[in-house]
Order: C-alpha cells, then structure tokens, then sequence
C-alpha cells in the first residue's frame, strides 16, 4: 500500500496539471493555455472548479494527429 509520500510517475498518470503537462509534452506554457483557452471543449481538457488538468492519454493522440500547435 502506498503512503502519502510516494507520488506517481506523471508518465502514469490519468491527468496533469498544466505545469505537469508543459514538461511531460515539452510544450510552452503559455502555448498550453492558449490552446485550453481557445479549445474550452475539448475532449483532452478536465476542469475541476477552476483548475485545468488535461487528460494525458487523449491529449497524447491529439499531438500525434496535429502538425503544429
């Protein structure tokens, strides 16, 4: 069983934070907001009240179909 000390790998999680998915995408962050901001819709985007998590799995084949963000 793990206590609370022990923290998951951001490569196992489900969601990431923005900071979190700004070094695990190797994405800038403001470009990361800019892109939940004009996507607020989007599939790959959780908010929970105010904070923004992104939903690592989904967001992983959205780079895979774009060119370029």
């Amino acid at each position: 069983m793990k206590t609370e000390k022990e923290y998951l790998m951001t490569s196992e999680k489900y969601n990431l934070t923005i900071k979190e998915a700004v070094q695990y995408f190797n994405i800038g962050e403001k470009n990361l907001r800019k892109l939940v901001a004009n996507n607020p819709t989007a599939d790959y985007i959780l908010m929970v009240g105010n904070k923004i998590l992104i939903k690592r799995k989904i967001f992983e084949q959205f780079i895979d179909e774009t060119g370029s963000i």
